[in-house]
């Protein structure tokens, strides 16, 4: 039965790479969030031909959604009509920005040799194709399985998952007694399980100044420079102090089993001019200054003392500086998470990895969060582990790619998977 479930698979390469490039083709690109209907209806047209139930589901009111451009998800269901297990495949289908550097076209889908190139490539289309043919490979080849299957595509996971699986999850597409296992094909390479992640506190610190015309700058007070101290503190200070904490989760790669913090961004002064202004700045002390922290922390840690870290570097500033005020500004907070590796989802997968590729799999912790925090804390669902093709490192790259045998290997091992739990 499993060299007929892996033959089949092999024999649908060349639909698995034609897939992954019509996904790569269209630019979902987040943000600000396009074409997201265009491969939900592209997702919904292919698998209702094959008898699925398909919803399309847009996140109305979710951060970021508008008329211009709308946060669709596209749920697919398939049930044997015995009783059984549901197995859910959740991706996300938004890109990140394309950046520079590339050498070719980012949305081309261009194939050389094994390695599939695009924006997405990686991260994760490679992954939503690799599960819609290992779904249809089982289909095929499994007549008499019981329970149901489960596919999703989701919006908005590059920006926290807010317009996508948070969005179902509070609506109970994710409660255990609709879905008993998730695999998200996230690029953690295609012999490891993932089973959670860090957490992470995203936050906006704005200094506080005087406006005052740029060439008496003695009349005012600039937070720009106020900020310069601030990041000064963080720099001596806060920085030093995170890199002695270490996890015992499995986090790859090893220097993120350290508590992390980076400036996201910084603005300050006058607003920038629109892309392709001629117009000169206007000279003026500038009265705010802002960052955006993205701190990453352990398992080990507590939230509220992590917080209570910046706010004490704020205060020592504070303390040496005149004049000087701030506030902050939380703009979200995730948990750690961490399945058991004895959850059904994780032990199935070991075992196909292991029948795939002859070879012990590997279990780790992602240094950034994903969709599992969704699918974890409002869910409510712990049976949940990401597993894909693709290499971790070239998401968000330029030139991002995804081998075509590593979608091959996934597919295989999350057939088996379907196989194991469902037939």
């Amino acid at each position: 039965m499993t060299d007929t479930l892996n033959q089949a698979i092999d024999d649908q390469i060349p639909a698995l790479i034609g897939l992954a490039q019509d996904l790569i083709r269209i630019p979902t690109l987040n943000p600000p969030g396009r074409n997201y209907r265009d491969i939900c209806d592209y997702l919904a047209a292919r698998l209702m031909a094959q008898g699925w139930t398909v919803e399309l589901i847009r996140a109305i009111g979710a951060p970021g959604d508008s008329d211009a451009f709308p946060r669709w998800n596209m749920v697919a269901r398939i049930t044997s009509g015995r009783p059984g297990d549901c197995v859910h495949f959740n991706s996300h289908h938004d890109v990140v920005e394309v950046g520079h550097g590339w050498t070719r076209d980012p949305f081309g889908g261009e194939l050389e040799g094994d390695r599939l190139y695009g924006r997405g490539a990686c991260d994760m289309k490679g992954g939503l194709a690799a599960s819609i043919i290992a779904a249809e490979a089982f289909l095929a080849t499994t007549p008499d399985w019981r329970g149901a299957i489960e596919i999703s595509a989701t919006a908005d996971e590059e920006s926290g998952g807010y317009g996508g699986v948070a969005y179902l999850a509070e609506r109970g597409h994710f409660a255990p007694d609709r879905v008993q296992h998730v695999i998200i094909p996230e690029p953690l390479h295609k012999d490891r399980i993932c089973l959670g992640h860090r957490g992470v506190w995203w936050a906006e610190v704005e200094t506080h100044g005087r406006i005052a015309h740029g060439s008496m700058p003695f009349l005012g007070d600039s937070a720009i420079r106020h900020m310069g101290a601030v990041l000064e503190e963080i720099e001596h200070h806060l920085y030093p102090l995170l890199a002695t904490r270490t996890t015992a989760m499995p986090v790859v790669p090893p220097q993120a089993r350290q508590s992390t913090l980076n400036i996201n961004s910084i603005h300050g002064g006058e607003p920038e001019p629109p892309p392709g202004s001629t117009a000169l700045p206007a000279p003026c002390v500038a009265d705010r200054c802002r960052i955006v922290l993205d701190r990453r922390f352990l398992i080990e840690e507590a939230i509220d003392e992590v917080k209570s870290e910046l706010r004490a570097v704020l205060d020592r500033v504070q303390s040496r500086r005149p004049g000087f005020t701030y506030t902050i500004r939380d703009l979200f907070e995730v948990q750690p998470v961490m399945t058991d590796r004895d959850a059904p989802v994780v032990r199935s997968t070991a075992a196909a990895i292991e029948r795939v590729l002859g070879q012990v799999a590997d279990y780790v912790v992602s240094p950034g969060t994903y969709d599992q925090k969704h699918i974890d804390r409002i869910g409510r669902l712990h049976n949940c582990i990401a597993y894909g093709p693709g290499l971790l490192h070239l998401a968000h790259q330029p030139d991002e790619w995804v081998g075509v045998q590593d979608m091959a290997d996934s597919a295989k091992v999350m057939a088996l998977v379907l196989r194991d739990l469902l037939g």
